[in-house]
């Protein structure tokens, strides 16, 4: 009688189950279609975003940056606003629920740029079509042909594009205004030498190719234009470059996504300085005698520390031999990696390091261009900025920062198992929202993780490796403490120079470079440290949770598995118990 009662209230405990499950499913569907429609209408009124990901079908639109435009997108967000209403959240599966947040950070970041941020008003940057141009020419997908056919109906409303830009700058700060003459001028060059040869290895027509050249030139002067533009604009008042305390913590929030708010992860970064500076003294103080030898040794530990560090940066490559360095060391921490089963990369995915290209100078020395996951075979660049025209004093300053064992970590960073490896993971995730949505924090923040992680699991393991890579990690720490001091506590450059130089051991060359990218961008230096953080407590956290059983691999390819979604969501998927 027992086992019939049993049976009997199982049953209708079965049916629910299985009810809840369909209703599961169904609602995961629906979501699934959703977002097909949304990425669809997405690259309909965001061409140049298709193309940087790979959707080739729109490469010869280019959208003119007017009022019309910034309309065109607030109805669309408002529509998808509206859309996402039918859906609860919590009847959707792990990776729908991370997918609908990430649609609505978006969606409520295009309401926040258009309406408060407005930097489409004062940063003349924005305003560059040589890079859309250029990803043209040097893609890989479709014959040259079809991709220089595009490239001809784009060029078409190339003066139409710089005329509104003209009318939507008010009051630009100066900073924005000498970064987009000067890459604008710079890759202008995409329309004459670069497009000449392209024409010159393809089978377009004569009349196509003057047709062309005859455009190109039509080009280069709305560039050259605009540039002179900004020269003679009359700006007696310009705004300032820092965003202030209220926009800041917007920002913030929708670019870094984090666990954490601005004021919190600053508090973080503060004590995170003082760790290091003691690990770092106490490497230092280990060091002194080999490096200083019987150099009376100064009371001040940050002065100990900034004389070995001085030290042991004398040790580093020349300009000439720069980029060949960094092509050299990829393949050896490709192999570290294999060698330590501590991640499986494909080698099928090709990275080319190339010299940094002009329409992308002024902002970082060294970057990760990725494909995206529409063009999942393309090429991955690794650009590498060029000392070319410095004067000997800068080039060494800057080789001592990038020292022998600096540039090993940079390495890891941007290459192996950093950038380059995560986006390729990005790439293959089955969800091409978290692709094309990528949470910067994550991204950055997995790149300075696997520095961490390379070292503790033995990489070239030796006290002044280690002494340098702290210095490295203190670079990410004060940049996030740089950033919210510069645009909320209205730091001086000042003092920005003497954390950089004298809190941070940086370089004065890499120090001035900084101060100038934090002039030019906001929030984006904060997505180093903060995402480092959040992976970082994340491995320890699992760790603790699963003793003996933790397996450091298949950590790092669960992690990776999720694509380049916020690591709070990630959080919640791998720390979840179901």
């Amino acid at each position: 009688m027992k086992k019939i009662f049993i049976s009997i209230i199982t049953l209708p405990l079965l049916f629910s189950c299985n009810k809840s499950t369909k209703s599961n499913q169904d609602a995961d569907k629906k979501f699934d279609n959703y977002k097909d429609g949304f990425v669809t209408a997405l690259w309909q009124i965001n061409p140049e975003w298709a193309s940087a990901v790979g959707y080739h079908k729109l490469d010869s639109l280019l959208v003119t940056p007017n009022a019309e435009a910034d309309k065109k997108q607030l109805d669309f967000v408002n529509a998808q606003l509206d859309s996402l209403k039918q859906y609860n959240i919590e009847d959707l599966s792990d990776k729908n629920k991370t997918d609908f947040h990430m649609i609505k950070n978006q969606l409520e970041s295009t309401i926040f740029n258009i309406k408060e941020l407005k930097s489409s008003e004062w940063d003349p940057s924005e305003y560059n079509v040589c890079g859309l141009f250029a990803e043209i020419l040097n893609g890989n997908y479709d014959s040259l042909e079809i991709r220089l056919r595009a490239f001809n109906t784009k060029m078409n409303t190339i003066p139409t594009y710089y005329e509104a830009a003209k009318k939507n700058i008010k009051n630009p700060t100066i900073e924005h205004t000498e970064l987009a003459i000067a890459q604008n001028l710079g890759g202008s060059s995409v329309f004459e030498a670069d497009l000449r040869s392209a024409l010159e290895k393809s089978k377009l027509s004569d009349a196509e190719k003057k047709e062309m050249l005859d455009k190109a030139k039509v080009a280069v002067k709305a560039i050259k234009d605009y540039a002179d533009w900004l020269k003679a604009l009359p700006n007696k008042t310009p705004r300032s470059f820092r965003l202030g305390e209220a926009l800041y913590a917007k920002k913030f929030n929708l670019d870094i996504q984090s666990g954490y708010s601005a004021d919190e992860i600053y508090k973080i970064a503060i004590d995170h300085k003082k760790d290091l500076h003691d690990k770092m003294f106490a490497l230092a103080d280990k060091l002194w005698s080999k490096y200083k030898g019987n150099t009376p040794k100064p009371t001040d530990k940050l002065s100990v520390i900034k004389q070995v560090i001085d030290q042991i940066s004398l040790k580093h490559t020349t300009p000439e031999k720069f980029q060949s360095e960094i092509e050299k060391q990829i393949p050896e921490l490709t192999a570290y990696v294999k060698a330590k089963d501590l991640l499986y990369i494909d080698p099928s995915k090709p990275l080319v390091v190339r010299k940094e290209p002009a329409y992308m100078a002024g902002v970082a020395g060294a970057s990760i261009s990725a494909p995206g996951p529409y063009d999942k075979n393309a090429n991955t660049y690794y650009n590498v900025g060029s000392m070319s025209g410095w004067t000997a004093e800068n080039a060494e300053s800057y080789l001592r920062e990038y020292n022998d064992y600096i540039l090993q970590i940079l390495n890891i960073h941007e290459a192996v198992p950093g950038h380059y490896t995560q986006l390729v993971y990005s790439n293959q995730s089955p969800s091409i929202i978290k692709s094309i949505l990528g949470n910067g924090a994550m991204i950055e923040g997995w790149a300075v993780y696997a520095e961490k992680m390379m070292l503790e699991s033995g990489y070239k393991n030796s006290d002044e490796m280690w002494l340098m890579y702290y210095k490295w990690n203190l670079r990410a720490t004060c940049n996030t403490i740089l950033d919210i001091s510069v645009h909320t506590k209205n730091m001086s450059k000042e003092a920005a120079l003497d954390l950089l130089i004298n809190e941070a051991f940086q370089q004065k060359a890499e120090a001035e470079g900084k101060w100038k990218r934090v002039t030019l961008s906001q929030v984006q230096l904060c997505s180093y440290f903060t995402g480092y953080t959040e992976i970082y407590n994340l491995r320890e956290e699992l760790k603790k949770e699963q003793g003996d059983k933790f397996n450091l691999k298949q950590f790092h390819e669960k992690f990776l598995s999720f694509g380049s979604a916020p690591v709070k969501y990630i959080k919640e998927l791998m720390l979840s118990k179901e």
